[in-house]
């Protein structure tokens, strides 16, 4: 179950810097101009046990005040709409001000958990200045400081007391196949085209979610679940932001795939947006078969698609083990394989390898190429084995774990790839005391 926490505020009051604080890693760029935070930012964080997405909306500064806040209480309303809860955060600082008010009248108005968050509460003397906040009548109030840490625990355990204990029941144990991209690249007519107008052979599942589609496919003696996020009424309310619904969609549909369908334009080429949604996917251990929509409106010479390929795996690095297929929806050019190829990825990732088979072969590799000496240290490997886990990981059993490195890592994980099937699967590996 995807549970997602979206923060908003006016610009400048500490968004940014709380967002890195809960996915631990300097992500978001954070200066003290209001409006740096242009892109969303999105990722994933853990509490007592717990994981949740993370959604940092911006504001940025145009010219004049009144897009500006046009342009907020857009992304304020989706954020209320699409996400699970929402922390609205203030600034202590600065006191009450017209766009928190205004903005405070949208949350009241929605049926979803608010957590007002006063930030920079960080000296007693602050701490007596954001009571005043209190008047602003919501229910769960927060005072805490982004920079320092304080605070965030209290807060923390009351947003994961919402999120239910993950029941590891499986309603459905068909593969789950995801198409995610970005707006106007062809996911819902791919959907189509897939299914066909033979809705006989098609049942509806009721979505575990409002806004993520599921469609049985039951033809070709194949069995699986087509998750789409483009077939949603419009929003006729908001005047859309595209990109940030894409966003908040695409993390849904993640969480509940098996394997993802990434979409892109032929024609645009591949995006830093795409390339977004690619390690979003790929973080969250999901199979992944990237699909180059609208190749029949690209001029071809001899080598275009293979010139194409070894473009995109160079934007891909360093997890370039991916399926690339070109296609056209429109002309259902090689739409069909893309159903044999994610349902070989889906098999990728469950393969499970034999303990002995995988020493007999990786420890050949790794007598071939011997971890480098580190100070003055012969690293050795004497063991692996394959975890029980849900993405393919494997633990090498080492005298001294600490010190491999990265190029290391990557080799063992390419030697992996070249001996055992996992094209379209990301590998973890891991290193332990032997």
């Amino acid at each position: 179950m995807s549970f997602t926490v979206a923060i908003v505020g006016r610009p400048n009051v500490g968004k940014s810097t709380f967002f890195n604080r809960l996915v631990e890693e300097r992500k978001a760029i954070v200066q003290d101009t209001p409006g740096v935070t242009r892109d969303r930012q999105y990722g994933e964080s853990e509490w007592a046990g717990k994981w949740f997405n993370v959604i940092d909306t911006g504001g940025f500064v145009p010219e004049s005040q009144d897009i500006f806040e046009r342009e907020i209480r857009k992304q304020v309303l989706i954020a209320v709409e699409e996400a699970s809860a929402i922390i609205f955060m203030v600034d202590v600082t600065a006191g009450i001000t017209a766009l928190d008010d205004s903005m405070a009248q949208i949350m009241r108005r929605s049926a979803k958990p608010v957590f007002l968050v006063v930030n920079k509460v960080d000296n007693s003397q602050r701490q007596l200045d954001a009571t005043e906040f209190y008047s602003m009548g919501f229910e769960n109030v927060f005072f805490l400081s982004s920079i320092s840490g304080s605070g965030t625990g209290e807060l923390l355990d009351a947003l994961t007391d919402l999120i239910p204990q993950t029941e590891e029941k499986e309603e459905e144990s068909l593969p789950k196949i995801a198409i995610i991209g970005q707006p106007n690249v062809g996911k819902s007519s791919l959907l189509n085209a897939l299914v066909g107008t033979e809705r006989t052979i098609v049942s509806d599942i009721a979505g575990t979610t409002r806004d993520t589609i599921h469609t049985r496919y039951q033809l070709f003696n194949k069995d699986f679940i087509l998750i789409d996020t483009a077939g949603i009424r419009r929003k006729s309310k908001v005047d859309e932001d595209l990109e940030f619904y894409s966003v908040i969609r695409a993390i849904k549909a993640v969480d509940e795939a098996d394997v993802c369908l990434l979409l892109i334009d032929a024609q645009k080429g591949i995006t830093q947006q795409d390339l977004n949604i690619f390690s979003l996917a790929s973080k969250k251990g999901k199979g992944i078969v990237l699909l180059v929509n609208k190749w029949d409106l690209v001029e071809k010479a001899t080598n275009t698609a293979r010139d194409a390929e070894k473009e995109l795996k160079e934007r891909l690095a360093p997890f370039t083990d991916v399926p690339i297929i070109f296609i056209s929806v429109t002309e259902k050019t090689r739409i069909f394989k893309v159903i044999e190829v994610a349902l070989e990825v889906y098999e990728n990732r469950l393969r499970k390898i034999a303990t002995s088979k995988l020493n007999d072969i990786m420890l050949k590799a790794i007598e071939s190429y011997h971890p480098p000496v580190v100070r003055g240290n012969q690293v050795k490997i004497k063991y692996i084995t394959q975890l029980p886990t849900v993405v393919p990981s494997f633990a090498f059993f080492s005298n001294y774990p600490d010190d491999i490195k990265t190029p290391y890592r990557n080799y063992l994980e390419n030697q992996l790839r070249a001996n055992f099937k996992f094209s379209g699967v990301p590998i973890r590996v891991f290193f332990r005391k032997k």
